[in-house]
This record gives structure tokens, C-alpha cells and sequence, in this order.
């Protein structure tokens, strides 16, 4: 089933989520209302019992080529405040299932930060990546510096961002900021046979695997092997464990209930 709001599409392919935004004529820029409709879209998803997976793309043959500069032309500090032009990223963050981006064409400026606030990104081998705000008088605002910091070290992040030149999705893959590069127009295909494959997997080890992973990154090595053995000391709590491994021994598939 598809849905449609006037700038986000939504449909439902088994258990995976795809949310589209849909502004071709703009290459999907990010304003006001498509960052609302993207926070319902999300929200949507994260209350639907049977999607466990999210894929997040754009149409037309583009990801997201930035936010919109003429809507944010005559902000004040604010106004950022009040409209929580923010929210659409700490919602994505917030979400309890995974999110895949789908990239194809651009990913720049607020687009870039969407595309790496997701937990996996796709990328097509003709794609590029940016943040080239510097080039309109500000810097990144979602978390662009301190994504690219952590992922690609301190010399690449000041090159990138105090240049704002578009990087090769190739060279964000050898930079680790894509996890996999596929051929131009498969971007969309692939992320949704990738979603499809972690809505199978059992839930509780994806949000246990999510959290370690998240939390581990800014965490002493001790401090991460610690929240690891936790985490995979709980899982043999679940219905799931004994499920997946009884499975393995009568060489079945296993039915996962996330229990």
C-alpha cells in the first residue's frame, strides 16, 4: 500500500517501510514541509507493528541536494528554536528500527546530514556527497562535522567542509561514511533487498546490535567490550535465542516473535 502526503510518499513492501520524498522540481531540498511530513512519515513507521526495517530515498533521481536556502534565507537564531527545524533529525536518530538511505544523484548540505544520520547508507557509484555550507556563509547544523569527524578523521572533515566541495560517493565509501556502492539506479533495489534481510532477522539482537554499536563509538575500548558482553548475556533471556538455535540444529528456518 502507498500513501502520500503533498511532498513524502510512504508504501509498505512486506516489513520494510519506504519513505520517498518527492519535490523533483527542487532535487528534493529540504523545507519546512518536508521536514514535517518526513517527521510523521517516520513516526508512522515507528508505531507499525509489522515494519521492522525503513528505507529512506528520494525521487526523481535525487537524494536530497540540500535545505532549502531561500526558506532559510531570513531565519534568525529563533526562529531555528521555535520551528524545530532540527526535529526531523533527532526523530530519525530516535527511532527504534533501523533506517537505510537509498542515495542517488546529490546528498549535500542537510541532505548529506539526513543520508548519515540513517544506521546503513546505499549509495549509487554516480553519486556525490557535500557540505557545502561554508559556501553560503554557515557551517553544517544536523551534524555534519561531527559525523564526518568521527567516520573520516580530522583532515578530511576541515577539506571537505571548509572547501564544500562534492565528494565521490567512492571516496565517502573509502572514508567508511558509505556501506555499500552499487550501480547508478540500483540504490533504491538494494537497500530494500538489505532492509528486507534485517526485518527477518530477530529484534531484540538488532536493537542490541544498534545500541552497542551507537554507544560503543564514543566509548573507551574496555567501556564498549563491556556494553557488548551485556548486551549478549541478555539475549540468552529470549525466546528468540532459543528459537534461533534450536532452528540451526534442525537445520529449519527459525521464527522470530522478538521475544
Amino acid at each position: 500500500m502507498t500513501t502520500s502526503l503533498p511532498l513524502v510518499r510512504t508504501e509498505k513492501q512486506g516489513r520494510v517501510g519506504i519513505v520517498t520524498i518527492d519535490r523533483p522540481d527542487r532535487k528534493n531540498a529540504l523545507n519546512l514541509q518536508v521536514k514535517q511530513e518526513l517527521v510523521a512519515a517516520f513516526q508512522h513507521f515507528e508505531a507499525d507493528d509489522q515494519v521492522a526495517c525503513l528505507v529512506l530515498t528520494g525521487a526523481g533521481g535525487f537524494f536530497v541536494a540540500g535545505t532549502d536556502i531561500v526558506e532559510m534565507s531570513d531565519m534568525r537564531p529563533t526562529d531555528h528554536v521555535l520551528l524545530e527545524t532540527d526535529q526531523v533529525f533527532r526523530v530519525l536518530k530516535g527511532l527504534s528500527k533501523p533506517v537505510i538511505a537509498a542515495v542517488e544523484g546529490y546528498a549535500l548540505g542537510g541532505g548529506c546530514e539526513l543520508a548519515l544520520a540513517c544506521d546503513i547508507v546505499i549509495a549509487a557509484e554516480g553519486a556525490s556527497f557535500g557540505q557545502p555550507e561554508i559556501r553560503v556563509g554557515i557551517m553544517p547544523g544536523a551534524g555534519g562535522t561531527q559525523r564526518l569527524l568521527r567516520a573520516a578523521g580530522s583532515y578530511k572533515t576541515l577539506l571537505w567542509t571548509l572547501t564544500g566541495e562534492r565528494i565521490p560517493a567512492s571516496a565517502f565509501h573509502a572514508a567508511n561514511l558509505v556501506s555499500d556502492l552499487v550501480p547508478d539506479g540500483k540504490a533504491l533495489e538494494r537497500a530494500v533487498a538489505v532492509a528486507a534481510q534485517i526485518a527477518d532477522a530477530p529484534p531484540l539482537a538488532v536493537r542490541a546490535i544498534r545500541e552497542v554499536v551507537r554507544f560503543g563509538g564514543d566509548a573507551s575500548l574496555d567501556a564498549g567490550l563491556a556494553l557488548e558482553r551485556r548486551a549478549f548475556e541478555r539475549l540468552f533471556d529470549s525466546d528468540d535465542q532459543k528459537e534461533g538455535m534450536r532452528a540451526f540444529m534442525e537445520k529449519r528456518k527459525p521464527k522470530f516473535e522478538g521475544r
